[in-house]
């Protein structure tokens, strides 16, 4: 097992609490998705432990539940669903303990286990492992807030081995919103069998005077389904010029990573960057071509069904 990552929530009782997976496969401690959510591939039967350690950053003693809960891939993103919602996945979970007390700046670990069926349909689904807190009731607002900070599960569940992972970079296109902010949009399709959460990098270079800039981060915020498609952005400083410019897109979804270049110009302030322009007049330009070929073509037809009509007795 590789040690993994933390994922920290704040709390109205003086500081904040977390949760961080201990342990990975062995064969995937190279995948940094799999040092921060439990990602695996398994056999119909299989069980499989995973620890995670909850760890208390405030000033005053937590009380933390920890429990499975469902989750699923939509959108655009990884959806949590609202509180201890069930699904296939949530009745394989169990963690143990299921509740900690710790003391300020204590921490303690809690296992993992989920045991996959014997008879169960092959595919991807989806969960969280969650940290939870509640915070006192407060009579005055009714209102009794709950804060929980998790692991995410992506298992994978058929026979061999893990199923592959692929995407493909689409379309790029760049603008500036109505204050000048420059940006970069890129499509993704996932063109794998895996879930993918995407990550990555734009490098300008080549620009006005041999200028460049980057790199810059895409969001991290995108997790594309199987099948699915989407688009990740890269936030511009507001004071680069148009360009043009050779912009490299660098993406990555654990070992699996990808990259294209292409030239094009930021545009003008609240406006596409002529990229999206040009590919929106060349499109306009195929349609009147092909108007004016079926105009063309409407007419002989009309011609010599008009020429056919004389000739009728």
């Amino acid at each position: 097992m590789a040690p993994a990552r933390q994922a920290a929530a704040q709390t109205d009782q003086s500081g904040s609490f977390g949760i961080q997976l201990l342990d990975a496969p062995t064969d995937n401690r190279s995948d940094p998705r799999a040092l921060k959510y439990i990602v695996d591939h398994l056999t119909p039967g299989t069980v499989i432990h995973r620890r995670v350690l909850v760890v208390n950053k405030s000033t005053v003693e937590l009380h933390v539940a920890i429990y499975p809960a469902a989750a699923s891939v939509d959108k655009g993103g990884f959806q949590f669903a609202g509180g201890r919602t069930a699904n296939e996945l949530v009745s394989w979970i169990n963690a143990s303990p299921s509740e900690l007390d710790l003391a300020p700046g204590a921490q303690a670990p809690s296992e993992v286990t989920i045991q996959v069926p014997t008879k169960v349909t092959n595919g991807e689904r989806y969960a969280v492992v969650w940290a939870s807190v509640t915070s006192g009731h407060q009579p005055s607002a009714n209102v009794t807030q709950v804060y929980r900070v998790g692991v995410r599960v992506y298992l994978d569940v058929g026979p061999g081995g893990d199923p592959p992972s692929d995407f493909a970079i689409g379309r790029l296109v760049a603008a500036r919103n109505s204050h000048g902010q420059p940006s970069l949009s890129i499509a993704v399709h996932n063109t794998g069998q895996r879930a993918l959460d995407l990550s990555g990098q734009v490098t300008l270079t080549d620009g006005p005077a041999g200028t460049r800039a980057g790199p810059f981060r895409v969001s991290h915020d995108t997790t594309l389904g199987i099948g699915q498609s989407g688009t990740v952005t890269a936030a511009l400083p507001r004071n680069l010029p148009d360009g043009p410019w050779t912009v490299r897109v660098d993406l990555a979804s654990g070992l699996i990573q990808h990259s294209v270049t292409q030239r094009l110009r930021l545009g003008s302030a609240g406006h596409d960057g002529p990229f999206a322009s040009l590919a929106t007049h060349s499109a306009l330009v195929w349609s009147l071509v092909v108007v004016i070929v079926i105009l063309v073509a409407g007419a002989a037809l009309t011609g010599r069904h008009l020429h056919r009509t004389r000739r009728i007795p």
